[in-house]
């Protein structure tokens, strides 16, 4: 049969509905409330390719060779043309749409459930599509996406890698009837780390996909199973909401003020939670995590799966197990061709990030101001912080009294596209809420009013665009640096290699806590899923190009700002002191947690991740840091890791950590450079001396380089310089592997390492 209900559906029937529809089954025969659904089976997806005669040709384009990007891209698409553009057998039609037509009327919840999720060996979950608040009309046409979400690039890649033949896996489809959920959340039945009798409730306002994307941070409840006692309750700012949109699709919208912060679950509605999950754990015998709805004052399960991160030697900690700040979508102000003369011009500085526009100043001094930031507004601040990255992104420009062109503000509002002007000393004083002016962020100036001319018409702001739209092959790689998750699909877009720097603290500070106060609140899986899941949204939108990842390197001065700082050490020089690996090493217990999170994204599928240690000194960090490694379950003969570069010390050692086995070194340019010349390069008053070019850099670049060709580590660079020309020339000539360039300098640093190589490759023949 094409189809079959939960109603009928247990265990024993994995190979034919997928480990999802399962679960469903065996929640609905316990007599737990589960919405109505039927399963679209994985026999009929087989019998539908091979019925209409596309079984064959589907396998042979994915034939490929899954290391050619290229040939990869262009299996992925082929294969989901062959499914999306064959029609549905009639007989199938008829009777996916009678068993809709069975269930109501009303939309429904289209959700693959693929059987090779529990195959020996390998993970293949998350790969999959599923659709909310699909109607009738869209059905047919949703099921075969699910389908067709079988062959993306990512997916063809990973059986590939892992020996699957693609013939034998096939995919489910669950139809559940949407339940329009008034609150929703998930609950582990017990303590997600330790397995103690306590349920920890997270809970929202609407649909669940707010708390499960981490799109917002909910309500967390945490229950004495033992007395039923509701121990503790923190009522989060819920900002954002997920609700069906007019047209059917799931939509984010803004919390009305009056529920923003008000608490989301009774006491009443917890206790029937807690009863519903005990018998789930019951049934399973096994501590769950659930995903669960309330409509109309029913209870609604709509997931559930084993607990998988209990550690039984673990202390029970005070856990809030919230996410990050919600992300708001980007926006910019119109700008257009303005005039300027120098009586206009208020302010000047750096300009770090090119583009002109017009706003309105809103003055943030503290966290607390963020929320008055709107969509096309200019924020005017002391310095940035990873907190700011939200209100960053609804900004139309930056200006900050400090910094310079590596300052948080340059590098983040570069990767958003984000005009901005830093270094500009006291324009938090001399400039005033509501007032408007004009930031130029190629000249570095502030200038009062619009200054717009009265003949010129209004144009959107400029993405930053390359000067020429070709990607040339080069033999030398042209990465990307990426900063925060959010700027992923814009790096992307570049066609760039790979990541050849994402930062891990920008995540972690965003949350406006330490690692330890963090971890004291919300407990290690919280931590962990910050990590993961801010390092996923890159490694998906790259998948299968590699993402290099630096573990944490952060100065204490930062840490010292957030919740949890007060215990942070006080430091002259911060970026002379705790940070990068030393401070790793010597909290083997925060370092562990950031491993296992590149443990889970390995058993997640995502194999393109590179794990890279900062600001090592010599051979005796990284071994001791490899250990540590070992000891998560990561192999360092199969996993891709290596080092920055970015002392003198590093430079100078590059033999001995070339045989401590890493596979790559990058050269962090920011930091060696002002650690081989002494100048603090977010101190103004020396800004001039910063030069990366300096024959003392190049020198010891040149010796690392070399060392790396004996030894067959690859080099890279990820530094603000692997932007500049001459960097690039002198890089090629020497024989680095790869360049990592920001995000709007891609496409010309790959046309100026192409000019460099085709002039090598002439001066070898001549």
């Amino acid at each position: 049969m094409p189809t079959l209900w939960l109603d009928d559906i247990g265990a024993d029937d994995l190979e034919e509905v997928g480990g999802k529809a399962a679960s469903l089954g065996e929640l609905t025969a316990a007599g737990l409330p589960v919405p109505s659904a039927f399963v679209v089976t994985a026999d009929t997806y087989r019998s539908f390719i091979e019925a209409t005669g596309i079984d064959e040709e589907l396998f042979e384009a994915v034939d490929v060779d899954t290391d050619d990007s290229h040939a990869l891209a262009e299996a992925a698409e082929r294969a989901q043309e062959l499914i999306l553009g064959t029609d549905l057998p009639a007989s199938v039609r008829e009777d996916l749409l009678a068993a809709y037509d069975e269930m109501g009327d009303a939309d429904v919840a289209v959700r693959s459930s693929a059987t090779a999720e529990d195959l020996p060996d390998a993970s293949f979950a998350g790969q999959q599509d599923t659709y909310l608040n699909v109607s009738r009309a869209d059905l047919l046409q949703r099921v075969k996406e699910c389908w067709a979400s079988l062959f993306t690039q990512r997916a063809i890649y990973y059986r590939k890698e892992n020996g699957f033949d693609h013939d034998v896996v096939n995919i489910a489809v669950v139809v559940q009837e949407m339940v329009d959920a008034e609150k929703s959340g998930v609950m582990f039945t017990s303590h997600p780390s330790t397995g103690a009798p306590k349920a920890i409730l997270e809970a929202a306002w609407g649909l669940g996909e707010a708390v499960v994307s981490g799109a917002v941070s909910p309500d967390n409840y945490v229950v004495d199973r033992a007395s039923g006692e509701i121990e503790e309750v923190t009522v989060a700012d819920k900002r954002v909401m997920c609700v069906r949109g007019d047209d059917g699709e799931t939509i984010e919208r803004s919390v009305p003020e009056e529920k923003r912060e008000e608490r989301v679950l009774s006491a009443e509605e917890i206790h029937r939670l807690i009863e519903v999950g005990e018998t789930v754990e019951a049934h399973y015998d096994t501590p769950q995590d659930v995903e669960w709805a309330i409509f109309e004052d029913e209870v609604y399960l709509l997931q559930s799966r084993p607990i998988t991160t209990i550690d039984e030697g673990s202390a029970v900690p005070s856990t809030d197990a919230g996410r990050a700040e919600p992300t708001e979508a980007a926006g910019a102000a119109d700008g257009g061709s303005m005039q300027t003369s120098s009586e206009d011009i208020r302010l000047s500085g750096l300009g770090s990030s090119p583009g002109r526009v017009t706003g309105t100043v809103k003055i943030v001094d503290k966290l607390d101001n963020l929320d008055k930031v709107e969509e096309g507004d200019i924020i005017v601040t002391e310095m940035t912080t990873p907190d700011m990255v939200p209100a960053m992104k609804r900004a139309a420009g930056i200006v900050t009294d400090q910094g310079g062109m590596t300052s948080h503000a340059a590098i983040v509002s570069r990767e958003l596209g984000v005009p901005a002007v830093v270094g500009a000393d006291d324009a938090t004083d001399r400039l005033r809420d509501g007032q408007t002016v004009t930031l130029d962020g190629d000249m570095g100036t502030v200038e009062q009013g619009a200054s717009i001319s009265e003949d010129s018409e209004e144009e959107d702001v400029p993405t930053v665009e390359p000067h020429s739209p070709v990607k040339p092959m080069t033999g030398t790689e042209v990465k990307v640096n990426v900063s925060i998750p959010e700027a992923a699909e814009r790096a992307a877009a570049t066609g760039a290699d790979g990541v050849g720097l994402l930062r891990i603290e920008h995540m972690i500070l965003s949350t406006n806590k330490t690692p330890s106060r963090y971890v004291e609140d919300h407990g290690e899986r919280a931590y962990i899923d910050e990590i993961v899941d801010g390092v996923r949204s890159v490694a998906e939108a790259f998948y299968p190009r590699p993402v290099r990842v630096r573990t944490l390197d952060a100065p204490s001065d930062e840490f010292r700002q957030l919740q949890g700082g007060e215990d942070e050490p006080s430091e002259h020089n911060p970026m002379l002191g705790y940070r990068g690996i030393r401070r790793s090493l010597d909290r083997p217990e925060e370092f562990t947690l950031e491993l296992r999170a590149f443990e889970r994204l390995y058993d997640l599928g995502y194999d393109n991740v590179e794990l890279m240690l900062p600001l090592v000194t010599d051979a005796e960090d990284v071994l001791r840091a490899k250990a540590l490694m070992e000891e998560v379950g990561i192999d360092p003969e199969k996993r891709d890791w290596g080092v920055m570069v970015e002392t003198p010390a590093s430079a100078l050692s590059i033999e001995g950590l070339c045989e401590a086995g890493l596979d790559f070194v990058s050269f962090g340019t920011n930091d060696l450079t002002q650690y081989t010349l002494a100048v603090d390069r977010n101190n103004n008053n020396v800004a001039d001396r910063f030069d990366e070019l300096h024959p003392a850099v190049l020198n010891l670049m040149s010796q690392v380089i070399g060392t790396c060709r004996e030894y067959d580590v690859s080099t890279s660079i990820c530094g603000q310089a692997a932007s500049k020309p001459r960097m690039v020339q002198f890089l090629v000539d020497e024989g680095v592997t790869s360049i990592s360039a920001n995000i709007d300098a891609v496409r010309d640093v790959q046309h100026e390492v192409k000019r460099v190589e085709q002039r090598l490759l002439l001066e070898s023949v001549r």
